[in-house]
């Protein structure tokens, strides 16, 4: 206990500064985070960051039959690695591309994000380092980042860790939202590559890899990189790619459906857009895996089947298409 504490309680008895929570320092980050939100504002936001909930003008006179889209997600233990490695610029846009890819697969496009910052101990440069990469993540989305909350709970967490979590809306005309009905027998499976590991499989990864190393090694296989290099590498967003598909092929006769590869793997996630009656017939030669995978594999002797369903494996979206417009979609992605 510090002479200020102890001031406070003699003079004061207990303060919320003394019990943990420092209204001040959550003032000064939200003072710090208004202008990187203010930047990923649009002509629909209708409030300012700061009041009780944000406002978005809620019309789509351009679609027949709107659609509000919602996902809710975290990054689990990729938060590990930024702490530990003291690197918290990117693990907030981590979570926004999380969620666009989620909402993108049942055809929808962002329209705002809302983010949950909870702490043991606020400090106010990590915490505005972390909402930075919030606010890039909306801005190469084209989502506005139009409120949040910032929860600092001594007890709950240790001082120096934070937990994330977002929320976002997106919106799709009812006639392009995906069918998986519209799948069927002899479609085609078209990969998009992951950046990494993307937002899944930490836990395992962590205990495999830093057992033998540190996030400052340098593995031969990496090529330089250090091991924090790889496992932070940014979950990458699809939206671009796939916005520019869906202008020019049909969501009912030739892209029957899209899979976010997160928890679960390839072969748990796409299993989940399939109609019953149909399986998957995956060809697991048909990439290179990233090298990481295999260093986390061989560091651990991982067997292949938790490989699958834990990791991404070097793919972070899938589209299942008709075989007649597969090779014209392959040129449109080259």
């Amino acid at each position: 206990m510090n002479i200020e504490e102890i001031r406070e309680k003699s003079a004061y008895g207990l303060t919320y500064k003394a019990a943990g929570v420092n209204i001040d320092a959550g003032e000064e980050l939200v003072s710090r985070i208004k202008p990187l939100a203010k930047k990923t504002f649009n002509s629909r936001v209708l409030t300012e960051i700061g009041g009780f909930g944000g406002l978005f003008d809620g019309r789509f006179p351009e679609m027949k039959f709107p659609v509000l889209v919602s996902s809710t997600d975290g990054v689990g233990t990729k938060i590990k690695v930024a702490i530990e490695s003291n690197r918290h610029n990117t693990v907030g846009q981590d979570l926004v591309n999380h969620c666009v890819n989620d909402i993108l697969v049942c055809g929808a496009s962002p329209l705002f994000f809302l983010d949950y910052f909870a702490c043991g101990k606020l400090n106010v440069d990590v915490g505005e380092a972390v909402v930075s990469g919030f606010a890039r993540g909306c801005e190469d989305n084209g989502c506005a980042l139009i409120g949040g909350e910032t929860a600092e709970m001594p007890g709950m967490y240790a001082e120096n860790d934070y937990d994330l979590a977002g929320t976002i809306v997106g919106v799709v005309d009812r006639e392009k939202i995906f069918n998986r009905e519209n799948v069927t027998a002899g479609d085609v499976l078209i990969a998009l590559k992951s950046n990494g590991l993307h937002t899944n499989g930490y836990s395992l990864a962590r205990r495999a890899l830093l057992s033998r190393y540190t996030l400052d090694s340098q593995p031969a296989i990496l090529s330089g990189e250090t091991l924090a290099d790889a496992l932070l590498k940014v979950h990458r967003s699809y939206l671009k790619p796939i916005q520019y598909l869906l202008e020019k092929f049909s969501t009912t006769n030739e892209i029957h459906a899209l899979s976010h590869i997160t928890g679960g793997g390839i072969a748990g996630n796409t299993s989940r857009v399939l109609p019953d009656g149909l399986s998957l017939d995956i060809n697991w030669n048909a990439w290179p895996r990233p090298h990481i995978f295999r260093l986390i594999q061989e560091t651990a002797m991982i067997p292949e089947v938790d490989m699958r369903r834990a990791f991404n494996l070097g793919i972070g979206l899938i589209l299942i298409i008709s075989n007649h417009v597969a090779e014209k979609i392959e040129s449109k992605l080259l």
